[in-house]
């Protein structure tokens, strides 16, 4: 396991030295999307009025207020990405994202377009919320107003971390990892209770 301390956007060439387990902390830009961005995006053709090239994204649905032509951040928490897998080829494939951050991970399709591409999926702790919020030191845009609290949103950010490398471009996936070690023990489990 190693530390890396990343400034965006992130190279391939960084991208593809980190590994499963590795620890991630970045400053720079940070992209908020969430479902809708992407139905938007994807599904109703909308091109993003950014680059999302070499950028991470995080799957979020954050709480701000706009006081005049400023948002400020309230609170800006982390959701789970598994019902967003649908997106996230694309979002690498086409629209060059080197990071996807979130909850729970991704699936074999995204894994393989992360392989292709140079990319990786980036765990958070769940309930990390506040911290999270701390280390976004600006909300510097918000993108399809209309599409709030589900907006593309441009934050710029801190020692965002720690992040945990769960998926990376050589084919290592965490949670593909727990789930096969979990399914070895589990006779021995159900041995010691006395099931069948």
């Amino acid at each position: 396991m190693a530390v890396h301390h990343l400034q965006t956007p992130f190279s391939e060439a960084v991208i593809r030295q980190l590994r499963v387990e590795d620890i991630v902390y970045f400053n720079g830009t940070l992209f908020g999307i969430r479902d809708l961005t992407q139905i938007y995006m994807f599904d109703q053709n909308h091109e993003p009025p950014v680059s999302l090239e070499g950028m991470p994204c995080i799957h979020t649905a954050p709480s701000l207020r706009k006081i005049g032509n400023r948002w400020e951040k309230i609170c800006v928490g982390t959701t789970t990405s598994t019902r967003m897998d649908r997106f996230s080829p694309d979002l690498i494939g086409k629209y060059g994202v080197r990071a996807i951050i979130g909850k729970g991970g991704l699936y074999e399709e995204s894994l393989q377009a992360m392989k292709k591409h140079g990319a990786v999926y980036l765990a958070i702790v769940g309930g990390a919320a506040s911290l999270e919020t701390q280390q976004i030191e600006e909300v510097e845009a918000v993108y399809w107003e209309h599409l709030h609290p589900e907006a593309l949103y441009k934050f710029r950010v801190k020692d965002f971390g720690p992040l945990t490398v769960a998926m990376d471009s050589h084919g290592g996936h965490l949670y593909f990892d727990v789930k096969k070690e979990a399914l070895r023990r589990l006779p021995g489990i159900y041995n010691q209770l006395g099931i069948d």
